[in-house]
């Protein structure tokens, strides 16, 4: 069994994803970051840069709890540990790892940085909404002509790559990073494919409705981001 501590982020949700997708047991644990949960010292001492996800894998290595944060990490970690998504040629599984590096060191900070000043910030900045909105597009170009030449982000099967990156391009977050996806035709196919997945589609459901995007009060904002 995992404990599964989560909000409906889209890094929540690519865990979320993966645990549908690998049929993993797993109970969620609900860390309401608008509420300032994710400050508590019980959840630090799980993930200690205080940010979801993160579990608890109560049926870890040898046999025992062993717990991991960072959303790229667990992506691993749950393939590693299922052998699903884990392809054994060698060469397929780096393809996949940097593509999995490559949205977590990339699309994860430069959309998150677009939506924070396009959607929370308490003062709108134009330099910064120009250079994230315009990170973002440049990174939607990106994943745009890498999907003219393949059907999937990491080659010809849905993998880690994709469930890391489709929870940051679903439509609220096009609708938050000021995206016209009719831009990015390749883009837009994929994301329909993705959709039709039954696992997908229950790890985004997943509490999806208790958060809400953009425009927080200030009290929100506070313990969103401010320990206060």
């Amino acid at each position: 069994m995992i404990d599964f501590y989560f909000w409906p982020t889209p890094n929540g949700h690519k865990i979320s994803i993966a645990l549908e997708e690998f049929e993993l047991d797993y109970v969620t644990q609900p860390i309401n970051i608008l509420t300032g949960e994710q400050h508590a010292p019980d959840f630090i001492a799980i993930s200690p840069n205080n940010r979801v996800p993160a579990i608890v894998d109560y049926d870890g290595p040898d046999g025992r709890p062993h717990t991991v944060f960072e959303s790229g990490a667990i992506l691993l970690y749950l393939a590693q540990k299922t052998g699903k998504f884990w392809p054994d040629d060698p060469v397929q599984r780096s393809i996949i790892t940097q593509w999995v590096f490559f949205q977590c060191a990339n699309i994860g900070p430069m959309f998150g940085q677009c939506g924070h000043f396009r959607g929370y910030a308490a003062e709108e900045v134009p330099y910064a909404i120009e250079r994230y909105s315009g990170e973002t597009k440049r990174l939607y170009g990106l994943i745009d002509r890498e999907l003219a030449k393949k059907p999937w982000i990491a080659g010809d099967e849905y993998s880690l790559a994709d469930m890391a990156t489709y929870p940051w391009m679903d439509a609220r977050q096009q609708k938050l990073h000021g995206i016209d996806i009719s831009a990015f035709p390749n883009v837009a196919a994929w994301i329909e494919k993705c959709e039709t997945r039954p696992g997908v589609q229950r790890g985004m459901a997943l509490l999806k409705t208790d958060m809400k995007v953009g425009d927080p009060t200030e009290e929100t904002r506070k313990a969103f981001f401010f320990r206060e």
